[in-house]
């Protein structure tokens, strides 16, 4: 069975709508200020970086929030819907489609494709809609970038790297090194 897709509009920027219409092919379908952006699926290391990190913050959470793993629509703007690879928000400000609004903690695992995207344009977009913490995981170094939000604007907070065990406050405790991520 093969997906067909409208055509895409012309002359305007796309919204969630448009988002609404794109075929369900294995590729990740953002919207970053009404720009859509396509990403592959990822590799290996990546996806094996996300479920190890995954099951750290799952058995970490607290009942009254939840983690989940993409895809899963963050909603920021009517033209920016953005799935991190994992994020946290209280279970009270899910819908069944999506998370109308900023997470506490939006986590990306780089990938060659899409490594300026979740360093430049993702974490501005967190940054301007409030997300209190972003996470960006290279499994490749192995390290973690840590941003926090202080009066608005994100401050790097930690940089880790490899063995370096560190422990996280926020959005709740909790203690690991980059190594524990990869195999």
């Amino acid at each position: 069975m093969t997906t067909e897709m409208r055509g895409l509009p012309r002359g305007r920027a796309l919204t969630r709508a448009d988002l609404a219409e794109m075929p369900d092919d294995g590729h990740r379908y953002e919207l970053l200020d009404g720009v859509l952006v396509v990403s592959p699926a990822p590799r290996f290391r990546h996806q094996d970086a996300v479920v190890r990190l995954a099951h750290r913050l799952f058995s970490a959470c607290p009942p009254d929030l939840a983690v989940l793993t993409a895809p899963f629509d963050v909603v920021l703007a009517e033209d920016t819907v953005i799935q991190p690879d994992l994020l946290v928000a209280a279970r009270s400000e899910f819908t069944e489609r999506d998370l109308p609004g900023a997470p506490l903690l939006a986590v990306e695992v780089l990938s060659p494709s899409t490594r300026s995207i979740d360093l430049l344009l993702k974490k501005d977009r967190l940054e301007r809609a409030g997300c209190a913490h972003y996470w960006v995981v290279d499994a490749d170094e192995p390290s973690i970038i840590v941003w926090s939000l202080a009066d608005g604007a994100y401050r790097q907070s930690a940089h880790i790297v490899g063995d370096e065990l560190h422990t996280f406050d926020a959005p709740f405790p909790l203690a690991f090194a980059p190594a524990d991520l990869v195999g």
